[in-house]
């Protein structure tokens, strides 16, 4: 299984395949309107508006594992992320990060790039970023704000 043989929904049950996305860097994220890391979303989108030309896909994965932090339903996460926090990049349908019903591409995130609990996510906001080739290139903390992810981002686009 490689990165581009995968593929996740939109909230609206579109298909957005990986494949697509080759020549692409691409930042994943599980996000959580409801966290105390929400205010992540800002730096996201800033990182998302200032390179989506260059190169950079930004997928936020809503997810509700941790705490109920994500209410939302498929219906309602992107109008409440572009309302609340100003987001325009793109989200997916609410998924599993961690257990039996882990999303695929969480699964082989987690699998190519462990963490400090080995393949488990820890919180909301964790980060993967792969490269324009689809090789996971960096995993990064919940607490990693995403300006700090920016010079990695710059490597990969040669920007």
């Amino acid at each position: 299984m490689k990165f581009y043989d995968l593929s996740v929904k939109t909230p609206q049950g579109k298909n957005i395949e990986m494949g697509d996305l080759k020549g692409k860097a691409v930042l994943v994220v599980n996000t959580a309107t409801k966290c105390g890391l929400a205010p992540q979303f800002d730096g996201l989108e800033a990182l998302h508006q200032k390179y989506k030309d260059q190169g950079l896909v930004v997928l936020g994965f809503p997810c509700n594992q941790f705490m109920d932090q994500e209410p939302e339903t498929n219906d309602t996460i992107e109008e409440s992320c572009r309302i609340n926090f100003g987001v325009t990049f793109q989200l997916t349908e609410k998924v599993d990060v961690n257990g039996n019903n882990t999303h695929p591409v969480f699964s082989y995130l987690k699998d190519e790039l462990g963490g400090l609990l080995g393949s488990r996510i820890k919180w909301n906001f964790t980060k993967f970023l792969v490269t324009p080739e689809g090789k996971p290139f960096k995993r990064y903390a919940p607490t990693t704000k995403p300006e700090k992810i920016e010079k990695d981002i710059k490597k990969l686009l040669k920007v």
